[in-house]
């Protein structure tokens, strides 16, 4: 599929400083969310979505959506506000049933004068879930996005239909940038049996990098996702040779802050009593090993407030999720976001005296 295209246009951008060392920088917020499948309440029937309406085995209704969708934009107002005083310029999601679920959470008061922008296609997966990425148009100016099909097949040789990985470019602050969005698939079955279908998704991810390093040899490329793997997982650490230590890259290299956490025992998402990572960053090496005037990273980590956590009973401290089976909590997420900032030294405003 060729690449849409975009004219730019130029902006008053505007940038959080602070200080750090006696320098100030200009600081911009990434996050990824995996918002637990966000469906509306309207039965499509070229999908399997009948169990999420009113009618179905999870009763959901308007009330329901309309509360999710408060809670959802109210968590992603917030990631980075810490440090930035500001909702997040760049948002990766994962499991939103069409753009019109998109439009109600950038149109909703939580959100909306954010001015969000939406990048979505929709993806071939059975149950009708797919990926998106919101961008402040102040912020961020995309110039081509496109949709890469993830092909995968059953054991009797029938397509397997999954979420597309979406890949995403433009200007951020001027600066040229490139993000992948991913879902990878699921453990369903369990994770041996469906690691194949993981390292087939890893593969088409490098096929992609590669192909856009083809062009652009320096291309700054920032992937993000719910991977459905862990950190020190095959499809990192074999197939993409992701590396964990800014001490082991060189200009080739993959870099992926959540490994650090991960070892640390850090989560996204909690399942049996066991804490997994599988919401993840990683990027090209040039985001991290080259600072000079442009933007790098500078950390990452778990989007996980007290309000976004079960506060009691055997599930203490999970995730405070919409549903546990059919049953519904009225929560937020299975997943916890994750968010990474990026840095640049502040160009100094020169005035001119006046004569």
């Amino acid at each position: 599929m060729a690449m849409e295209r975009i004219t730019p246009i130029l902006l008053l951008l505007s940038g959080l400083c602070f200080g750090q060392s006696s320098d100030k920088y200009q600081v911009r917020t990434v996050a990824f969310y995996n918002v637990e499948n966000l469906f509306d309440t309207k039965n499509d029937t070229l999908i399997f979505d009948d169990d999420r309406t009113p009618e179905g085995a999870y009763r959901w209704d308007a009330s329901r959506f309309q509360q999710k969708i408060e809670r959802i934009t109210g968590v992603i107002s917030a990631i980075g506000k810490e440090v930035t005083k500001n909702a997040p310029d760049i948002v990766g999601l994962c499991e939103l049933e069409n753009r019109e679920v998109i439009q109600a959470m950038v149109s909703h008061p939580n959100l909306k004068d954010k001015n969000y922008g939406i990048v979505h296609f929709d993806s071939p997966d059975e149950r009708g879930i797919d990926v998106a990425l919101l961008y402040k148009k102040d912020v961020f100016i995309p110039d081509t996005f496109k949709k890469h099909r993830l092909l995968l097949f059953d054991e009797e040789g029938f397509i397997n239909y999954t979420r597309d990985q979406l890949v995403v470019s433009g200007l951020l602050d001027g600066q040229r940038l490139f993000f992948m969005v991913n879902h990878w698939p699921s453990r369903s079955g369990g994770e041996a049996r469906s690691r194949p279908n993981r390292i087939k998704a890893a593969e088409l991810n490098k096929r992609i990098l590669d192909s856009i390093r083809r062009f652009e040899p320096d291309a700054r490329i920032i992937s993000m996702g719910d991977f459905n793997d862990d950190p020190r997982d095959v499809s990192f650490k074999k197939v993409l040779k992701t590396k964990g230590k800014v001490q082991q890259l060189d200009s080739t290299s993959l870099f992926n802050p959540m490994e650090k956490l991960y070892k640390k025992g850090v989560g996204s998402l909690a399942y049996r009593d066991k804490w997994n990572l599988f919401d993840q960053f990683y990027m090209t090496a040039n985001l991290v090993l080259d600072t000079k005037g442009k933007y790098h990273f500078w950390k990452a980590g778990v989007y996980a407030p007290k309000y976004l956590k079960n506060p009691s009973g055997r599930y203490k401290g999970y995730p405070f999720r919409t549903y546990v089976g059919t049953t519904y909590q009225g929560g937020y997420a299975d997943h916890f976001p994750v968010y990474m900032y990026l840095i640049r030294k502040a160009v100094p405003v020169v005035s001119e005296r006046r004569r």
